[in-house]
């Protein structure tokens, strides 16, 4: 799918787009990769791992998602678009709402513009577990991305741009995650941890990568994608990575749950299952592949929802160390 392909990630310079990088020059051999992002600094510091040179796919360009001409360039002769950028900092959102409505929400109607007049094949939009049901600002503006991206396949007309969306939940070791914040203050002796019955579902960054390939491979255009992961409470992960610290309850930060969402009872009627992910299927199907869908899985039973604290996979400390040393965070 991505061989002879040429492929744009937004927010190339991220967590993700690193890690999507990495893997994409593993396993294939795109025409072009191109690492779209704004921060021309950390573009700098990425060419030294990754040079743009004679014979190389990777290329470099400087935008921002707010800047709708900027993407119709960077767009040109695109096949596949990978949307990453985002802001994502919670309580930063909060209180500098109307920017991260400009990025998320009107940052992803550029998105969708551009890559139907330049004829992109497939665009991945990459979402979170706070779309679900929103309490903060973040989760609000990445549920009306998500609504854009699944209702654009009507909106492309005779251009046939497939739009898919992937769901997940937190990344291990992404920058702003919880688990390089622990480690750090861990030198410290104390870590904080904001209520001691909190739960997160928790995605390794290769698997959030892989993810994201397969839904561009394989995914129906209008869907959201749920990988199915395993849970963590965040007091049993502090105790993982600090066993010595003492450990002191904060209490919850503005804009934050207790537990998280993937797939709420609302989007239970569409939901379908499968042995390693689930499906929410658009509200009106419209092609054979959308029926298909059905067949091939599992629907969800009523009211069914895929809470991070009901989750039947829950890590245990032990696991997640084991989990953790997987992904070499440990320390």
């Amino acid at each position: 799918m991505l061989n002879n392909k040429s492929v744009l990630v937004t927010g190339g310079t991220g967590s993700f787009g690193k890690k999507f990088v990495e893997i994409v020059l593993q396993r294939y051999k795109p025409a072009r990769l191109i690492v779209f992002s704004r921060d021309e600094l950390k573009q700098y510091e990425m060419q030294s791992e990754y040079p743009e040179e004679k014979g190389s796919p990777i290329r470099y360009f400087i935008g921002d998602v707010r800047d709708r001409e900027r993407l119709y360039r960077a767009f040109d002769e695109v096949d596949v678009v990978v949307h990453a950028a985002a802001l994502k900092q919670v309580p930063a959102a909060e209180y500098n709402p109307l920017e991260v409505i400009k990025t998320n929400i009107l940052g992803a109607a550029n998105i969708i513009d551009a890559a139907v007049d330049r004829n992109v094949s497939k665009v991945v939009a990459l979402s979170t577990d706070k779309a679900c049901n929103p309490i903060n600002i973040y989760g609000a503006t990445k549920l009306c991305s998500d609504k854009l991206f699944t209702a654009a396949r009507t909106y492309s007309g005779s251009h046939k741009t497939q739009f898919v969306v992937v769901r997940y939940g937190n990344v291990i070791n992404s920058r702003g995650s919880v688990i390089p914040r622990f480690l750090e203050l861990r030198e410290t002796g104390k870590i904080p941890v904001t209520h001691e019955k909190m739960t997160r579902f928790v995605c390794t960054l290769e698997r959030s990568v892989n993810f994201v390939i397969d839904s561009i491979i394989e995914g129906s255009s209008g869907s959201i994608y749920v990988p199915k992961l395993p849970s963590v409470n965040i007091l049993d992960l502090a105790k993982s990575l600090a066993p010595d610290c003492e450990i002191e309850i904060v209490g919850i930060r503005p804009g934050e749950k207790l537990h998280e969402t993937l797939i709420s009872r609302e989007d239970a009627d569409r939901a379908v299952e499968f042995d390693e992910s689930y499906v929410i299927q658009p509200y009106f199907l419209m092609h054979i592949d959308d029926k298909q869908i059905h067949e091939r899985g599992r629907k969800c039973e009523e009211g069914f929802e895929y809470r991070s604290d009901t989750n039947n996979r829950m890590l245990s400390i032990g696991e997640i160390c084991d989990y953790l040393g997987s992904e070499k965070v440990m320390g």
